[in-house]
């Protein structure tokens, strides 16, 4: 194990839906004794959470969009006392806006997680609809209509991709190519930590 990765407390993987990022957050929690965090599993379990403003979670799921920022914090709010506080934590499918990154950057510091990294999995608009159709095929999740995933990578297009620079200010940031094998990928993931 490096030096870095004793040190790495919170790990955010993020990427284009289709790149990965839920397998190698996944593999990587294992790997390090990590506390998983997977988002999309925490929605797709709390799909009939009702919102303070009313709106159910599939509701917004199934329309493909986001979650506004004061709704996601409604369901960080709810889950993050799930966490252990003495294990790291890999967060897959959060943060995707600069005010829920602003979020959890202060609530894990006043928690004392000091040492933050992102792996960011680059992924081409093309491979992601490819891989996100072959799975909708496959899975046959409820959030994987043609609509939806159409309406999920516009929304990472325009809403998530500029958190990028946040998170390179703040965090240490690892720019993985999401395109080879999942073997290939986990492996450069460890060789960049």
């Amino acid at each position: 194990m490096s030096e870095t990765k004793k040190k790495i407390e919170v790990i955010f993987m993020l990427g284009p839906q289709g790149s990965g990022k839920g397998t190698q957050a996944r593999l990587l929690a294992e790997k390090l004794g990590f506390f998983f965090w997977e988002m999309g599993a925490i929605l797709r379990a709390n799909r009939d959470f009702t919102l303070a403003n009313g709106e159910k979670v599939f509701e917004i799921m199934d329309r493909g969009d986001y979650l506004t920022d004061p709704q996601l914090l409604e369901i960080l709010n709810f889950k993050l006392a799930d966490i252990p506080e003495n294990k790291g934590i890999i967060f897959d499918g959060v943060p995707r806006r600069i005010g829920q990154a602003g979020f959890l950057l202060n609530w894990l510091a006043e928690r004392g997680k000091k040492n933050f990294a992102t792996i960011f999995l680059n992924l081409t608009r093309e491979e992601s609809l490819k891989r996100l159709t072959l799975r909708a095929e496959i899975e046959k999740r409820l959030d994987d209509t043609p609509a939806a995933i159409e309406s999920r990578l516009k929304l990472y297009e325009e809403v998530t991709l500029p958190i990028l620079d946040y998170m390179r200010a703040n965090t240490e940031f690892i720019e993985i190519d999401g395109q080879p094998s999942i073997p290939e990928v986990a492996k450069k993931i460890d060789e960049a930590m």
